[in-house]
């Protein structure tokens, strides 16, 4: 809370419409100021102490009953500090230009904020942050840059440990830095402007390096491993006659799931949805019965999905009460599902086109919310949320896919983050493909282990470069894609289905 003497009422209103931490940051010039603070115990000591490592030269009168072996030290080594021994009375603030109130009398400390404020004098009071005009925070320094840190007094703690990150992570060469800028500046000739681009340049060296190279480490990685496999692969082929050999006996459908595992897992792990049901699909158009279509895209999604929930896991994208709600309800609507189209193998062809609706209802109502994202929202986030996981994990295994489809579409229409629902879903998704596949191995037994083995591999390596692409996409292009590709393959279900009929 910002208070100022003689307008706390309107300031208190401010704070609680604005919300968050309202605190303007300041440094003062306490060598040219006078503080007074009221109290010498451990308390009085650590405010003390606290003054007089950021401003070594600062003039401070120090007003107590009883003072402790600590705050007579530091007044013995600090010329500017000043102990008086008596009780607090109003005159002792005549000459104040800040006070500090730290005594174990909460009485006495409501006493001094009175005396401060008749004064108009700012005050802080110790270990009461509803009290306090302004605060004293954890600082971080290195020479001549220094760094204060707030948490609105919530926690100073946390203010502590962050104190403590900051000074093992900026280097001390910090200091040699600023003044080498500070000779710069004094050497520029030209206008303002000319002087800003300048230094804005040299500055840029301080965030772009470390950017960029982990760009580029991670893309050496890559390129490292592609490069081995290409050399390891082209070594096997013209030195080993067993392995040309085994390599043009595998069947060519192999390596058209292959290409379009990695696709499909690319688009999915990007925006989240339309691995399963793009899988599937291209499964039966390659002649896979419909159950063995659906059992090698959960086996493939178990290492995909694995591989990028854990991905979002590192970066933070997971919501994990969400992820506690959709979980058990998706896994027994996955099993259930999986079982009935392994009993049933034509059960799938009557609920793609009730799913194919549903999800085109959905992208239509993603689309326009996308297009008025900055509006605010009238209406609640969904509540069913467990209704939700089962329904999604039944029709994913019946239908071959459409647990992004359907949990995403709804999470991301009913107003969730999108980044946050991607990342859950993608976690979540993994012990739903883990037990659907567990049923289907002990239902039926396949005999296109080739087409399952390249969905498989291909979506694995897609995994993490797709997982990695949604964390630097937008939300809105998330949206937006999500939106457009349920559209299009919901109509195109559709019109199969209606087409079949007719």
């Amino acid at each position: 809370m910002t208070q100022l003497p003689g307008n706390k009422e309107l300031t208190t209103v401010q704070d609680e419409k604005a919300g968050g931490n309202q605190l303007f940051p300041v440094f003062l010039k306490l060598n040219d100021l006078h503080t007074v603070l009221i109290g010498a115990g451990n308390v009085g000591f650590e405010k003390l102490e606290a003054i007089l490592q950021n401003s070594p030269n600062a003039r401070v009168t120090v007003i107590a009953n009883d003072f402790i072996q600590g705050v007579n030290n530091l007044s013995n080594t600090f010329p500017g500090v000043k102990t008086i021994e008596k009780p607090f009375s109003d005159d002792d603030l005549n000459n104040a230009d800040l006070v500090i109130a730290a005594t174990n009398n909460a009485k006495l400390n409501n006493y001094i904020r009175e005396a401060a404020h008749q004064r108009k004098l700012l005050i802080n009071v110790a270990d009461k942050p509803e009290l306090c005009d302004f605060y004293l925070g954890s600082i971080v320094q290195k020479g001549d840059l220094k760094i204060g840190i707030s948490t609105n007094g919530k926690s100073p703690t946390i203010a502590k440990r962050l104190k403590e990150v900051l000074n093992e992570s900026l280097p001390a060469e910090l200091d040699i830095s600023l003044q080498q800028m500070s000779d710069l500046r004094n050497s520029l000739a030209g206008d303002f402007t000319y002087k800003v681009k300048k230094l804005n340049e040299v500055t840029s060296v301080l965030v772009e390096p470390k950017a960029v190279r982990q760009r580029n480490f991670q893309w050496l990685i890559w390129l490292s491993i592609i490069f081995s496999l290409g050399v390891g692969i082209t070594g096997l082929w013209f030195n080993e006659p067993a392995f040309r050999t085994y390599t043009q006996s595998i069947q060519p459908v192999f390596y058209y799931f292959l290409g379009a595992g990695f696709l499909f897992a690319l688009i999915d792990g990007a925006i989240g949805m339309s691995y399963g049901v793009t899988s599937t699909t291209f499964s039966l158009a390659m002649g896979i019965p419909p159950a063995s279509a659906s059992m090698g895209v959960h086996l493939s999604e178990i290492l995909s999905n694995g591989i990028a929930g854990w991905m979002h896991y590192r970066m933070g994208n997971i919501n994990w009460r969400l992820f506690k709600l959709l979980l058990i309800p998706g896994i027994i609507g996955a099993v259930l599902g999986a079982y009935i189209l392994s009993s049933l193998e034509h059960y799938s062809q009557y609920t793609k086109p009730v799913v194919s609706l549903y999800t085109l209802i959905l992208g239509v109502v993603i689309f326009s919310k996308a297009l008025n994202l900055n509006r605010k929202r009238t209406k609640g986030k969904i509540k069913r949320i467990p209704l939700l996981g089962f329904g999604g994990g039944f029709i994913d295994a019946v239908g071959g896919g459409g647990w992004g489809s359907i949990v995403l579409s709804t999470l991301i229409a009913s107003g969730r983050n999108a980044r946050f629902s991607l990342g859950t879903v993608k976690l979540s998704r993994f012990f739903i493909a883990l037990m659907s596949s567990l049923t289907f191995i002990t239902m039926i037994n396949s005999a296109h282990w080739e087409a399952v083995a390249g969905l498989v591999l291909g979506s694995a390596l897609a995994s993490p470069i797709a997982a990695k692409i949604s964390n630097k996409i937008s939300t809105k292009a998330i949206m937006v894609s999500v939106a457009v590709i349920v559209i299009l393959i919901s109509l195109k279900s559709i019109i199969a289905f209606i087409t079949k009929v007719i």
